[in-house]
């Protein structure tokens, strides 16, 4: 086995150049839109945290941001806690709903399907972290298209 000679690393170096970056720092025009929308199980995988934070960063440059729960997607905005709701069962355990609260906190929509809250979850709208907007089914589409129509930037997240 070949003698490894480079001193190992530790905490405080910098192994990437974080700082380069390649391309401009885009921000919203006045009236300009983003729609993210999750449609995967809360804590499967780390779509939901990096996208709650894409959500965010596109509502700090300025585009009106909205984000739409549906399908399995619902779970993300379900109340969690454990003994008690609010309570973090584990460091991280209820990171997604903070996020979202943050993000709701500074200004972003969120929107949540009603059948898959109900037939889907079997829970109720008070089921939501305060804030959340339930919707029609049918709403799924057409926030689609309302965002569609206004040229917006969307991001749809896919787990299973």
């Amino acid at each position: 086995m070949p003698e490894v000679t480079h001193p190992a690393h530790k905490d405080g170096d910098i192994l990437v150049n974080y700082e380069e970056k390649v391309f401009e720092d885009v921000k919203a025009n006045p009236g300009e839109k983003a729609l993210v929308t999750f449609h995967g199980v809360a804590h499967e995988g780390s779509i939901g945290l990096v996208n709650t934070l894409v959500a965010t960063r596109l509502l700090r440059k300025g585009y009106e941001t909205s984000i739409l729960l549906y399908g399995p997607g619902v779970t993300m905005g379900f109340q969690k806690g454990f003994p008690t709701l609010g309570d973090e069962a584990f460091p991280g355990h209820l990171l997604v709903n903070k996020r979202l609260a943050q993000f709701m906190a500074e200004g972003g929509k969120i929107y949540a399907c009603r059948f898959s809250t109900q037939a889907l979850y079997g829970q109720t709208e008070k089921a939501f972290i305060p804030g959340i907007i339930p919707i029609n089914p049918l709403d799924v589409l057409d926030i689609n298209l309302i965002h569609g129509r206004a040229g917006a930037v969307v991001i749809h997240s896919w787990n299973l």
